[in-house]
């Protein structure tokens, strides 16, 4: 529980920006290419770290990586990526900023296959959220059936750290699972959205 009396998933409770992003972004449905992809590279960076480390230099990323266009990102020279690896604001890895512009160039390879990133990587849930009912952090798994299948057809394509673990925070992340606590305030708010996004699609199609 926060100072304004709601409950809260207690894994974003160490800080203020960590308490928006659980509130504002986490668990709702993505359907935009450019932030499926920004997540691909703060989750890809956050990879043996603590996603609060990210967190703290999300800003930091969108400026180094084009503000995660994956157009730009795919075209950065080695003299970029060097500057990148100086820049205090992101996690200075090489293996990790490298990372970033092979998966911008495989990125761009799944649009062209698939018409976007999103109806690729909405696919492995049958284009709708999965909704789990978990009432403690322990039951949240860290991979499932669906995350193990994306990270292997991930790795296939060429994309880097993209480990089932990897992609099923991705999976939480934008919205194709529902993992906030039932006792979270989020919780239903979420679900509804969900739904709501899943009937505006069917009915498009």
């Amino acid at each position: 529980m926060n100072v304004d009396g709601r409950n809260r998933c207690p894994w974003c409770l160490g800080f203020e920006q960590y308490i928006h992003y659980h509130d504002a972004e986490w668990g709702v449905p993505v359907h935009d290419d450019r932030k499926h992809f920004e997540f691909l590279i703060l989750e890809g960076a956050q990879a043996g770290l603590s996603w609060s480390t990210i967190l703290k230099k999300r800003s930091g990323y969108a400026r180094a990586f084009a503000d995660f266009d994956p157009v730009k990102v795919a075209r950065f020279t080695d003299k970029r990526l060097a500057k990148i690896l100086l820049d205090p604001g992101v996690v200075r890895n090489r293996l990790k900023v490298h990372a970033a512009v092979n998966n911008a160039k495989q990125f761009l390879r799944v649009q062209r296959e698939f018409g976007t990133f999103d109806q690729y990587i909405w696919s492995f849930v049958n284009h709708r959220p999965i909704v789990n009912q978990w009432q403690s952090l322990k039951e949240v798994p860290a991979t499932t059936a669906e995350s193990d299948a994306l990270s292997k057809d991930l790795i296939k394509r060429g994309f880097k750290f993209v480990g089932s673990t990897v992609m099923y925070a991705h999976m939480q992340a934008c919205g194709l699972v529902n993992d906030h606590l039932v006792g979270c305030w989020r919780y239903e708010p979420v679900s509804r959205l969900a739904a709501e996004k899943f009937s505006k699609r069917i009915h498009a199609q």
